[in-house]
């Protein structure tokens, strides 16, 4: 049963980050301290330093020998479930848009397992969730960021690729004139084939250069390596990667007030979108977690550790990436706010439906 203390210490981790957000929000909003170029320099820190240190610490601490297979199957399956719905739903959408797969995946399932749900659950059920979570929390950074990446490096390559082919079509199309209709097909679908190739080809080179993308891979060969043979990291590169990560979370809620107080209203997004993310975040998710817990098997104790930690708020470095690449941060930074208000509220009555 999870007793005021247990509330004291889910409050201690997430007020912090409440006040690096105002320190953000207050130091452009009232005290003009930053210029809008240097609130994307503070964002652009944090995507390419502290997040893949970051992810490099909690990977590197995680032991690959010791994953619960059913539960890491049951939050693969829940992510394959989120991104199909919103690839059809896309389809079938007169007004679908690429965009919103990607702000729908990061709103679905991204949870703030770090900042909110260790402490949390670990009050519901014990240490048997932290272990759980740190194993979530490690392949979150390790598979689901570099799919995040990945989208917006796609999403972005496929506008500049289009406009290029295009570009070349109109200034060959009078010498096109004359060719045969069969001709003309086969010319089309070898533009196609071409873009789809240049876009790849840009994606794979931007993910190359990416540090994340090396931060990643260097903490799951190091989690291989010291958990094998009991190893640690030298004092001197721990400190070095301690002191920037120790602030990174600091620093992407500090971008995060930054970023509303550029904002003409704290709900960036109006109140449809925002009920609509919080819906998707609290529900959805959750929904989908179940489908896939029963699927995998998953009985019990673990069966209700995935549902709860599903419907955790959304994490803070989807919207990182979202302001990065300028992909919808003001309904990702609206989730995180209210997300982050409302987790407790949420997580209790999940927590005592499951208990029934």
């Amino acid at each position: 049963m999870i007793s005021p203390v247990d509330v004291y210490h889910v409050l201690a981790a997430t007020v912090p980050l409440y006040v690096a957000m105002l320190l953000g929000y207050v130091s452009y909003k009232w005290c003009k301290l930053f210029t809008p170029d240097q609130c994307s320099g503070i964002n652009k820190f944090v995507a390419k330093f502290s997040i893949p240190l970051l992810s490099f610490h909690v990977i590197s601490a995680n032991n690959p020998y010791q994953m619960n297979v059913k539960f890491i199957l049951a939050d693969l399956l829940q992510k394959i479930f989120s991104f199909l719905i919103l690839f059809v739903i896309n389809k079938l959408s007169s007004i679908g848009s690429f965009d919103w797969i990607i702000t729908g995946f990061s709103l679905s399932t991204q949870p703030n397992t770090l900042v909110v749900g260790i402490p949390l659950l670990t009050a519901m059920y014990g240490n048997k969730a932290t272990m759980l979570l740190a194993q979530t929390i490690g392949l979150q950074s390790l598979i689901w960021y570099n799919l995040l990446l990945f989208l917006f490096e796609y999403r972005a390559s496929l506008a500049a690729v289009t406009t290029q082919l295009q570009t070349s079509e109109e200034i060959e199309s009078p010498q096109r004139t004359q060719l045969k209709r069969d001709e003309e097909q086969a010319t089309g679908r070898a533009l196609r084939r071409n873009q789809i190739n240049l876009i790849l080809l840009t994606v794979g080179r931007k993910l190359i250069l990416n540090p994340n993308t090396h931060a990643t891979l260097a903490g799951i060969i190091w989690a291989t390596i010291s958990f094998r043979w009991k190893l640690e990291l030298p004092l001197i590169v721990a400190k070095s990667i301690s002191i920037l990560t120790d602030g990174g979370l600091g620093m992407a809620m500090f971008s995060l007030g930054l970023f509303m107080a550029t904002q003409n209203s704290i709900v960036a997004c109006g109140f449809r979108l925002a009920i609509l993310a919080i819906g998707t975040r609290f529900l959805i998710g959750p929904a989908l977690m179940i489908v896939a817990s029963i699927t995998i098997g998953l009985r019990g104790t673990l069966f209700r550790i995935a549902i709860v930690q599903a419907a955790l708020p959304q994490g803070i470095v989807p919207f990182v990436f979202a302001k990065e690449y300028n992909v919808h941060p003001d309904i990702l930074s609206t989730g995180l706010i209210i997300g982050m208000i409302i987790a407790i509220p949420v997580a209790l009555p999940y927590y005592f439906l499951l208990e029934l």
